[in-house]
Parts: C-alpha cells; structure tokens; sequence
C-alpha cells in the first residue's frame, strides 16, 4: 500500500460573505472565475510530479462557495486530478454547497464524476437567526438540497450547523438539531459561533445578545447528548458522524497525514515540510500563469514540533493520543504529560481507554487550556501556540518564506520527493 495522500481545493468565490466568516472568499469577483479556473488546472497540472508518489484518497473542495462555482467547473477539475493516475477509486470525494447555489442537476453531474460525499452548509434552522448571520438560504431550501442530493444517489451527507448564535436559546439549538436529524445525515459538524475580528459580527463582542459560556456549554453538551442517542457518534471535538462515515479528509488534518492544497491560502503538509500559498486570488493568478513566487510561507517540522502537533490534534479527537505512538515520533520523557493526564481525569475532564487518554466531553469544552497545560508539561517551558491550528488556537504571525530563497524551497522539495 503506498503512502495516501488528501487533496483540497479551495474555491475563493461565493455569491456573498456571511457575517461571521473570516475565511479567504470574495464576493462580486465572478469575471475572474475563468482565469481562476485555468490557473488551477494548471497549477495541479504541475504538481502532478510532486504528488506520484502518493495514492490520493481524498478531495475535498471548500470554500468559499463550491457549489456556487458551478458543477462543471468541478467536475472538470476532478477530472484533471483523475489524469494524474493516482486516484483511488474508493477515494472520498466531497464538495461543500450551500441551499441557495445547488440545483438537482449539479448533484446529478457531480454524483456521474465521482463525487461522493457532500457537506451542506444549514448552520441553523431558524430564519431569523439565518438572516442575522447572512446566509442567503431559508431552512426549507436547505430541506430541498438534501431531498435533491439522495434523489442524485448521494449517500454520504453531511450537515453544518453553528451554536452560540446571537438571541440563540437552548430550545432554539434544540430545535435545529431536532429539524437537521430529520434528513438523516450521516454525518453533522456542529461549530461554536467564533467571533473574529474584521467580520460583521465583531461587533457582538461583549453582547449580552450573545449566550453566555454555560449558555453554549449548554449547549454543546445536549448535542453531544442528543446526537449519541441517535447514533451519531463524537469522533472530533465539532464533529459527529454514523460509524464508518467520518469525515476521511478531515481526519488527515487531525491525525497529521499528507495533504495538499491548492488555490489561494491553501496549506499543505508533505512529507514533513508544511507551506501555503498566497492569500490573494490576483497574485495566485499571476504566480501560477507567470511563474512568480507563489509560495506564501513555509517550515520544515523538527521532530519536537510533530510531538506538539500530534498532542494538540490527537486530544481534539475521541481516539485521544497514547505513549507509544508519542515515542514514534520523539523519545522524550512521557511521565509528567500522564501525570497531567490523571490531574484532568479527577475532574472529569479525561479518561483512560487501554492505553490510550482522551478527552471527555467536559473536557473537550475547556480543551484549549488542558492542551497548552500538556504542551507545558512535555517542555516545562510556556509553549507558543503553531499558527498552522487556528481551529484551535489563534493564529500568529507566520515564517515568510525569505526573499530570494523560493529556489532554495523547491530544490528542497524536489529532494524529498526523490527521497521517498
């Protein structure tokens, strides 16, 4: 079995921004789809050496708005991934898509390409929490693009949904849930509302419109409660799903697999080297088209700095992190991290399967601080947070890559490539 690989695609362009998002989407930049379009061909086109390597078991196209790029666009770009020769047929092929920008012969072409997974954004089913928020769609449409998407042979779906929303109550999240577990999906991500600074929503901070922490905590628990009870079981911190319906892509992420990203603010983590590229649809355009630098940022990952790693994103998971697999990555002492570890489980906050620790529930309500206080314990040093986890920490500044040195990196990544 060679080494797998995930693909991610980032499709910048929606129809408009969403209050809350401060992901790298532009709305009104349509004219420049086309551009966009050929830039990506071609930029995966390029990269087809740098990937044989590896057997590419996931795509994932996010956004931004998928759905609104339109599915021939898609389809079109799986299909360039398809010419590599290294896709698997049981790859994970998902696509994000909003109720308001999919019709039911989209599915039907995505579905014909190989598509096989979709993750719909419903976020709540309240409309008037729905308008709040921006979102373009009312929950009987986000009913409708679930209905289309079984009716297209789709039977892996996945629905978003968010809590903490201003006004929000207890019954309102209920009642979502409720209405969301009606479309049987086999899979449900349900996020915290994070309030960041430059959307819209900032200006809540400090609302009392805003519930409270043990309003969301709340909150949190009686999802994890409720969504057990139907048989959807917490594999991640935000993440739910029917066993053997995990999200595969995403896992890689959390469990410190191979992936690669493509389009602008796209990351990548390859063989032990992680970079990004420009976060600016023009200049990624122009990099690729005019063989300009490209590359926003990189670093290569020092042993020490995968330990870290694995200890943040394995205690985000229920599968948790074991002393085993901690040495496979670094030899260093493990004792004051499991003393820290039964410090947690006192509290409640972690618990002990074989020889595996992970969080529970409660704990994974606080799990921010208990990870900082494991990464203090493994360097008895106060540890900076990695900037390449701002799903669970805040971003800081990142390593630009150094003038000049954009042949020094690719030289680099030749070699490894080589390597292995």
């Amino acid at each position: 079995m060679g080494k797998r690989l995930g693909i991610y695609i980032h499709i910048p362009f929606c129809a408009s921004k969403c209050a809350y998002c401060d992901f790298y989407s532009l709305p009104g930049r349509d004219r420049k789809m086309p551009d966009y379009q050929s830039a990506l061909l071609s930029h995966i086109s390029e990269s087809a050496e740098a990937a044989k390597s590896f057997e590419v078991d996931t795509v994932y196209f996010g956004g931004g708005t998928p759905s609104y790029y339109g599915a021939k666009r898609i389809v079109e770009i799986l299909d360039e991934l398809k010419l590599q020769g290294n896709l698997r047929l049981d790859s994970e092929i998902t696509v994000e898509v909003n109720p308001d920008s999919v019709k039911y012969d989209d599915l039907k072409l995505l579905r014909k390409a190989g598509v096989n997974r979709l993750s719909v954004g419903v976020q709540s089913a309240n409309g008037d929490l729905l308008k709040i928020i921006g979102r373009r769609h009312n929950f009987r449409q986000a009913q409708t693009a679930v209905e289309n998407a079984r009716r297209a042979g789709f039977e892996n779906v996945s629905l978003d949904l968010i809590y903490g929303l201003p006004s929000q109550t207890k019954g309102d999240w209920a009642d979502t849930l409720s209405k969301a577990l009606e479309l049987h999906p086999e899979h449900l991500s349900c996020y915290a509302l994070k309030l960041e600074e430059g959307t819209p929503m900032y200006r809540y901070v400090g609302s009392p419109l805003i519930p409270d922490d043990d309003e969301q905590a709340d909150m949190y628990l009686y999802a994890v409660e409720t969504l057990e009870h139907y048989g959807l079981e917490q594999y991640e911190i935000s993440n739910f799903a029917v066993p053997g319906y995990e999200s595969k892509h995403n896992l890689k992420y959390w469990t410190m697999g191979d992936y690669m990203g493509f389009g602008p603010g796209a990351h990548s983590y390859v063989d032990g080297v992680r970079y990004s590229y420009v976060r600016d649809l023009d200049r990624y355009i122009a990099a690729v088209m005019g063989d300009k630098q490209i590359i926003d940022e990189y670093e290569i990952c020092l042993p020490v700095q995968k330990a870290a790693e694995y200890i943040m994103l394995g205690m985000r998971t229920s599968r948790g992190i074991s002393e085993k697999e901690y040495h496979n990555i670094y030899l260093s002492d493990w004792s004051p991290m499991e003393r820290k570890f039964e410090e947690f489980a006192k509290k409640g906050w972690a618990e002990k399967l074989g020889d595996r620790w992970r969080l529970t529930p409660s704990g994974f309500l606080v799990s921010n601080s208990l990870i900082v206080s494991m990464l203090e314990s493994q360097t008895e040093a106060k540890v900076e947070y990695n900037p390449w986890m701002k799903d669970a920490f805040d971003a800081e500044e990142k390593q630009p890559l150094p003038q000049g040195d954009l042949e020094k990196f690719k030289e680099f990544y030749r070699k490894q490539v080589e390597k292995n």
